[in-house]
């Protein structure tokens, strides 16, 4: 059936600490997973800047910051916040699937 959705699954929904986020390599991709008051949002882990981690940078409110040059990301739209970012970053549509967070593919 062509166009259906697919999901993958990326980890248990507890694995992710309110206000935190951690990283999950599945099926070649390298994501960022967040939590943010009770919702689930999943970008690229990698900065669109260089070589940063997103998932072990400080976050603030819906924005986390690369912790290789300051450069920051609305987790929510992938949206740049701050420089020296300028390429907007990848996210996916993240669902709960009773304890599991998924996204489609």
């Amino acid at each position: 059936m062509s166009g259906a959705c697919r999901f993958l699954s990326l980890c248990k929904a507890a694995e992710v600490a309110e206000g935190k986020a951690i990283k999950v390599e599945k099926d070649g991709l390298t994501l960022a997973v967040f939590n943010i008051d009770g919702e689930y949002f999943v970008t690229d882990d990698t900065c669109t800047h260089g070589p940063g981690s997103l998932s072990e940078g400080p976050i603030d409110g819906e924005v986390v910051e690369c912790d290789f040059h300051n450069g920051a990301f609305n987790i929510k739209t992938g949206a740049v916040v701050a420089a020296p970012c300028m390429i907007p970053l990848k996210t996916y549509k993240a669902r709960l699937q009773g304890d599991e967070i998924e996204i489609e593919t």
